[in-house]
């Protein structure tokens, strides 16, 4: 689109195999939770993953989708399922018929050729096998998307480790899991809740995916059986799956236990309290926590006492793929922009809070970093949550001066006992946040370099992650490894992103040393870089790897990729 090739290393390829049918408590969710603990938070990093197998097409559309679209918690680059009927049913009902005709005489351009199913081992680099029809509901967390277990495990680890097992909070849908399938069992859960005379013990809050799929819930029903059941139905919007959510019963410092459908649910995430400890399961699940209200809960095998005080047991979910009267239409949202944009202009209030005008990036100078002061350490996971907070931060996503401000307010400090602070070595003023920090050199001219561990910048693809380090003058990152979206990120935005060449040597950065990246004219692809460290008894050499090509050093060192586009 930018007249420009795209560039994406070579990735590795997982093979999924799929055998057996999804059924009882079982979902499409289950399949990628499973994953998750499986292969863990960088197991898909550079690799595709790619699912096959008869299992593959008994998986609605919506489900796969489901299943891709949380790859992205595996590292992955991209996640695949081969062309099928599911996804022409699923087309043909949204209004692309067009489309699944002509996907449907090009399938075989769409699905693995013949000998990659016959022997698979010849193809895959992984291969992953996994029986639907064993397959028993999952659940994750807390604060990562790979501690994974079985339900039916989860109450005597709730008990080993102290997790809190009243559930706060019950939440589902979410752009991955408020399809009509997820809602049309999560419903029919909802409904035997009713009939027993039961309401949500926990606080139940529904997040609709779309305009479609809302008023789809409503003109079925599902909205008026959620909201029966104690639940709020809340806006088309990210909502609290991205920290748009003050939670009223939420207290700083006290860690509650809540559970939602969504995708990510690292510390702080959902209410902005770092304590909180977020699970996540299927809707269905989620809605037989709400019910229960009790984390250790296995609506597979437990009973529920009713309002007449019998024991019951919830049956497993029973829903449809596609409604069988279509979608419901809701407001388009779509706004024909004008034929002729060249004489338009955007007119932002000087004093505005909300909206900035980007300016570009200074180009790289040419010489080479020296003698920086180390902004911050960062010890343990650091996602994009941790960067750049999400929550009240929000409403300032137009104005890069202002986000700037949360910049590391989650990250865990090497060298400071709270998140987020740290102390400005030139002055020696201590308590401060990096942002304060930061802006400290920065008006003094000077850049800062920023140390981080494993998988750095993992989550979801936040790209002020990137942009406020740069805003605020970090120059380089150097990690023991990244997660790849935000490497590529760091990259657009002309910070230089290094990792240890031995990961030891993490451990030889300390607080005061200053470091300096010599001889970053001869930069160039798969050449390693040596790292100066210096300390008050001597420097130290250490050596570093990158993974920029051609391309992405022009944009190193034009400042930005954008400034090279222009």
């Amino acid at each position: 689109m930018a007249g420009l090739p795209w560039e994406v290393l070579h990735p590795k390829l997982i093979g999924v195999k799929l055998t057996g049918k999804l059924n009882g408590w079982a979902s499409a969710k289950d399949v990628i939770l499973y994953l998750c603990g499986l292969l863990t938070v960088k197991g898909g990093t550079n690799k595709i993953v790619e699912y096959f197998g008869p299992g593959a097409e008994t998986i609605s559309a919506t489900g796969k989708g489901t299943i891709c679209n949380m790859g992205a918690e595996l590292g992955a680059t991209t996640s695949v399922f081969p062309f099928d009927q599911k996804m022409v049913a699923y087309m043909n009902i949204t209004d692309r018929a067009d489309l699944s005709s002509l996907a449907t005489a090009q399938k075989h351009l769409l699905v693995a050729d013949p000998e990659v199913y016959q022997s698979p081992e010849k193809y895959y680099d992984q291969i992953v096998e996994v029986d639907l029809s064993k397959l028993e509901p999952h659940v994750v967390g807390p604060h990562t998307p790979d501690l994974a277990r079985p339900i039916s495990k989860l109450k005597a680890e709730a008990q080993e480790k102290g997790y809190p097992v009243e559930l706060k909070a019950a939440l589902i849908g979410s752009c991955t899991n408020s399809s009509y399938e997820d809602i049309s069992r999560s419903a029919h859960i909802a409904q035997q809740a009713l009939k027993a005379g039961l309401k949500a013990k926990a606080s139940f809050l529904v997040s609709p995916g779309s305009e479609r799929i809302y008023h789809t819930m409503k003109r079925d029903g599902f909205l008026d059986t959620f909201e029966q059941l104690g639940g709020t139905v809340l806006s088309n919007s990210c909502g609290p799956c991205i920290g748009q959510w003050k939670r009223a019963d939420g207290v700083k410092g006290k860690a509650d236990s809540i559970v939602s459908s969504f995708n990510r649910n690292f510390p702080g995430r959902n209410d902005g309290i770092s304590e909180t400890l977020s699970f996540l399961a299927s809707p269905e699940v989620v809605t037989a926590y709400a019910i229960t209200g009790d984390l250790g809960f296995d609506p597979v095998n437990q009973t529920v006492k009713g309002a007449d005080g019998k024991e019951f047991k919830l049956q497993p979910p029973v829903g449809e793929e596609l409604p069988a009267k279509g979608f419901a239409k809701g407001e388009e949202g779509y706004v024909e922009p004008a034929a002729d944009g060249s004489n338009l202009t955007v007119d932002i209030p000087p004093t505005s809070e909300r909206l900035q005008l980007l300016q570009p990036f200074p180009k790289w100078d040419g010489k080479d970093f020296d003698k920086l002061p180390l902004l911050i350490k960062t010890k343990g996971k650091t996602t994009t949550d941790h960067i750049s907070p999400a929550g009240p931060w929000l409403k300032f996503r137009g104005h890069l001066d202002k986000i700037s401000d949360n910049m590391f307010l989650g990250a865990n400090n090497a060298f400071s006992s709270e998140p987020g602070k740290g102390t400005n070595v030139l002055t020696g003023e201590a308590n401060l946040t990096m942002a304060q920090i930061a802006r400290a050199y920065k008006a003094q001219g000077i850049g800062s370099i920023v140390v981080g561990d494993e998988n750095y910048g993992e989550g979801s693809s936040r790209e002020h992650a990137a942009m406020s380090p740069r805003f605020l003058n970090v120059r380089a990152v150097i990690t023991k490894s990244f997660a790849r979206i935000h490497e590529t990120n760091l990259k657009k935005q002309g910070i230089l992103p290094l990792t240890f060449a031995d990961p030891k040597d993490y451990d030889k950065i300390e607080m005061n040393d200053r470091l300096s990246v010599p001889d970053l004219n001869n930069l160039a692809p798969g050449k390693p870089v040596t790292v100066v460290v210096h300390k008050a008894g001597g420097d130290v050499k250490i050596q570093a790897n990158h993974s920029m090509t051609a391309q992405q050093i022009t944009w190193f060192k034009a400042g930005s990729a954008l400034n090279a586009l222009n």
